[in-house]
């Protein structure tokens, strides 16, 4: 069975989705038609908390069960985007480099475009080899906003203020 709940974020409405093995999606608006059978569930909860206290500025890493679904390509990704220190971003390039197929810089591209569970699993988090902000589902615009976000708590200890219409 799956869970979902949503939460006003200085990014926008995320709807979370969970399974009794974990964390399945976080999703920016617009974010796909819920899919989710039950009602409430300790898990989201958690998640709930644990992304306010980011969004606040007093989290930088969290610490739930990850269940996304996706190929083994796609998890291998996945599992390096979470080592991507708070505050610091990889290239596409490193990613490939650090998945074992240092000529798979698109494909990187593409798992990282199928990330169901953005911030969480920080996506945002990849750029281009040049430095520049390419491709993010949510938008460009939150991607940057992110980025920033992570980089004034990492060096001023405090966050980005931001409405919710990102």
């Amino acid at each position: 069975m799956s869970y979902g709940a949503e939460m006003e974020s200085p990014i926008g409405r995320l709807l979370i989705t969970c399974t009794e093995a974990g964390i399945t999606g976080l999703h920016m608006e617009p974010h796909p038609a819920r899919s989710a059978e039950g009602g409430h569930h300790a898990l989201l909860d958690r998640a709930r908390v644990q992304l306010q206290e980011y969004f606040a500025g007093t989290r930088t890493r969290f610490e739930l069960p990850l269940a996304p679904q996706g190929t083994e390509f796609q998890q291998a990704v996945w599992k390096q985007l979470v080592k991507i220190p708070y505050g610091k971003t990889a290239s596409y390039g490193e990613i490939a480099d650090r998945v074992g197929n240092p000529t798979a810089s698109r494909a990187v591209g593409a798992a990282n475009g199928r990330n169901p569970i953005s911030v969480i699993v920080p996506c945002h988090r990849v750029i281009g080899a040049n430095g520049s902000l390419t491709g993010f589902g949510g938008g460009l615009e939150r991607k940057q906003w992110l980025l920033e976000h992570e980089r004034n708590v990492a060096v001023t200890g405090s966050s980005v203020r931001r409405s919710r219409d990102a």
